[in-house]
């Protein structure tokens, strides 16, 4: 600690001739340069002893013991007085009283049964509490940053009564503390009276700062005095105030019995049924500052916290993952249900994340008992999470409430459809993503402050972004009357197919700043002023139906293979009916087989009208209807299957091949035998031709049908022995 008895600076140039003088009247007084210097900072044994006057012969001490006994006889009173002796005795006879109680209690823990404190117990502590927080508000914390300030109060004020201890043991004379007539006549002897006190030879002062709401603040510890409490407890913190007997109003190992226990001014009941000798010489070890078992809960904590935050985060990001998938196509009312779901869903994980880092600082703070630095570095992790996680919440709940209020505008309005409902969340997501942005930023506003940055510097930060609208404020505000005009006027919405200026393509987005055109090769934004001002072409026809269609031509031209039989053409007109007939998004379809102009090849032609809003659904139904065509045609042309015989086949054999073959297709109830003819006869077999019509669904299907039926016909050629040949080759090599 500080040199309790501060002197003056003496000038360089007269420390030789003050020495001179000293050394000439310690014999005269008889006392020695080594008297002198063994009373300088601790006292040696024997004579250092007695420079001290202890607390009983302080002329407060009585005062000390009225103030004990009022505080147990009427507790509901202030610490905090209009006085520098009356603020300073009610803050030492407060504090040593709570230790005296937390120490009574402690004491019958053994005695009674349980691992938890009983109800009794309970209505005591938090008797107990009201008095430590009165004796807390005996302290001007209005410098500590607001996050930690509730903790870090409570920590200064035990460490201050510690210090207290110190000075009140430590004082080579006797002191007086003004009342409130001494401080007048204290400021009557001062040339710049103030309403601050300093206990002599030290630098703790009390000083009253005048009113607060009306009322007078009374004289509290300053706020440098608190700021400095931390280096003046590391310093006397070895040096242990001696006992002052029955009046237990020395208290020095009361914040040592706050910081190494778990719990908050009094330990949990079965922390204190533990054995005594694991508490003090295992659980109470001290590391950095905190004790091994408060190292092991924390890291636990934090542990089990780091894992539930990482589980939150994968799975907001998952949401957003769902929403892009959905966003790639056109919705259902469903999938749009679905969407407003997975809104809400993001504003359930954000709002579960803020209890959940509220309930770990406490765990933290009030269970575990962290303090000093780690505490600081904690709360501001956890308080940085908290206000993220509040802002993002903030804007999730904006979102969602902007996305529900969209669709029942839409219900309401009799037209529910997702084309209608990205009109309405036109108007209303901009307004409700602008407010939920104000709403996240002034909450970092807010945890700026809580960190300890000054006002004046959050100020500062704010006009970072007022200057930066300044600057673009005509843009912003002509893009945004003009915005107005689009909505109000209405010349084009969203959905439909229009051409602004040279760009061609579906308006996907009218916002307030822009608009986006989706073309077929990339998406364009445009500046809602610069629309205003082009010639808007729109291509689109509006309906007062409530699906509001927006239907295109689509055509599609398939060329094939010159080989196909006349059935088979005829199976895959029919097939293609079937198919676009029953394909959603889809009406009006037309399939039908055509002659090319050029070469006079066969075109299969397919044609329709088509509700696309945008090119992804158009360019995708384009695709599906191609491949499904393809797989048709494939499946037409399997449908027409070619087997060869030996020539050793018997004229039986061969008069009952067709009929084996049909009996093949008894056990395919999709697959509908036509005929089969000895069509061809070739250098190595007897070729038949079968043909069959195949209805299976899907191209998959019909393959697996054709590898059955192929399996089957293998099985009752070998069961009837006709043989399949191969050709064979014969060399012949003539000796020259």
């Amino acid at each position: 600690m500080r040199d309790m008895c501060r002197g003056f600076r003496v000038p360089r140039l007269l420390r030789p001739l003050l020495a001179f003088l000293i050394a000439c009247l310690l014999p005269l007084l008889g006392l020695s340069p080594a008297a002198l210097s063994a009373g300088q900072g601790a006292p040696a044994a024997g004579a250092g002893r007695n420079t001290y006057v202890p607390l009983a012969s302080q002329p407060f001490h009585g005062q000390l013991l009225e103030l004990k006994q009022q505080w147990t006889d009427a507790p509901l009173n202030q610490v905090v007085g209009d006085s520098p002796r009356a603020t300073l005795l009610n803050f030492y006879v407060v504090m040593a009283q709570v230790s005296r109680d937390i120490a009574r209690i402690e004491a019958r823990a053994a005695a009674t049964p349980g691992l938890f404190w009983s109800s009794a117990v309970r209505r005591e502590l938090a008797l107990i509490n009201s008095y430590f927080e009165e004796a807390v508000k005996a302290l001007d914390v209005s410098e500590i940053p607001q996050s930690i300030r509730a903790d870090f109060a409570d920590e200064y004020a035990l460490k201050l009564k510690v210090i207290l201890d110190y000075v009140f043991t430590h004082s080579r004379k006797p002191f007086e503390i003004p009342d409130a007539a001494g401080m007048k006549a204290l400021n009557g002897e001062r040339v710049n009276p103030g309403a601050s006190w300093t206990i002599p030879g030290t630098s703790i002062t009390l000083t009253d700062e005048g009113t607060e709401e009306g009322r007078d603040r009374g004289y509290r510890f300053s706020a440098s005095t608190v700021a400095q409490i931390p280096g003046l407890y590391e310093e006397i913190r070895t040096q242990r105030a001696p006992s002052d007997g029955p009046a237990g109003l020395l208290t020095p190992a009361i914040y040592d019995a706050f910081s190494l226990r778990p719990g908050h001014i009094l330990p949990p009941k079965w922390y204190l049924s533990l054995p005594e000798g694991l508490r003090r010489n295992v659980l109470e070890t001290h590391l950095w500052d905190q004790t091994v078992f408060q190292i092991g809960l924390g890291l636990a904590v934090m542990a089990a916290f780091a894992l539930v935050q990482f589980r939150l985060v994968l799975a907001l990001l998952g949401t957003y993952r769902m929403t892009e998938r959905s966003a790639r196509r056109s919705l259902t009312p469903m999938e749009i249900w679905r969407l407003d779901n997975i809104a809400w869903h993001r504003v359930l994980l954000a709002g579960v994340a803020l209890p959940i880092t509220r309930v770990v600082e406490l765990v933290l703070d009030q269970d575990v008992n962290v303090t000093g630095l780690p505490l600081q570095v904690l709360m501001y992790l956890l308080y940085t999470l908290y206000f993220t996680w509040a802002g993002l919440f903030s804007f999730f709940l904006m979102e969602a409430l902007g996305r529900s209020l969209a669709e029942w505008i839409t219900i309401l309005r009799g037209r529910r459809n997702a084309l209608q409902l990205s009109r309405v969340s036109n108007l209303v997501m901009p307004v409700c993503r602008v407010l939920g942005a104000v709403i996240g930023i002034s909450l970092m506003y807010r945890l700026l402050i809580l960190l300890g940055l000054p006002a004046s510097t959050v100020l500062a930060f704010s006009a970072v972004p007022g200057l930066a609208i300044g600057l673009g404020a005509s843009k912003l505000l002509g893009n945004l009357f003009a915005g107005l005009s689009i909505q109000t006027d209405r010349p084009l919405r969203v959905g439909e197919f229009c051409r602004i200026g040279s760009n061609l393509g579906y308006v996907t987005k009218i916002g307030l700043r822009s608009l986006e055109l989706q073309t077929h090769e990339s998406r364009i934004t445009i500046p809602n002023s610069v629309v205003d001002e082009e010639t808007i072409v729109n291509y689109s026809l509006r309906s007062g139906q409530a699906q509001d269609a927006v239907l295109h031509v689509f055509e599609l031209h398939l060329p094939l293979p010159a080989q196909l039989t006349p059935d088979q053409l005829d199976d895959l007109v029919h097939f293609g009916r079937l198919y676009l007939t029953d394909l959603p998004g889809l009406s009006a379809a037309q399939v039908f087989l055509d002659q090319a102009t050029d070469d006079g090849d066969l075109l299969l032609r397919c044609c329709g009208q088509i509700h696309a809003p945008s090119w992804t659904d158009y360019l995708t139904l384009r695709e599906a209807v191609l491949l499904r065509l393809r797989q048709i045609l494939d499946q037409v042309i399997r449908s027409r299957m070619v087997i060869g015989v030996a020539y050793t086949t018997s004229p039986e054999q061969l008069q009952r091949i067709p009929e084996l073959i049909a009996s093949l297709f008894a056990r395919e109830p999709l697959a509908a035998f036509r005929a089969c003819r000895l069509m061809a006869i070739s250098d190595f077999s007897y070729d038949f031709t079968y043909d069959y019509r195949s209805a299976q669904p899907t191209y998959a299907a019909f393959k697996d049908e054709v590898a059955r039926l192929n399996r089957a016909l293998l099985a009752l050629f070998a069961a009837e022995g006709i043989e399949i040949p191969y050709p064979t080759q014969a060399e012949v090599q003539i000796d020259a």
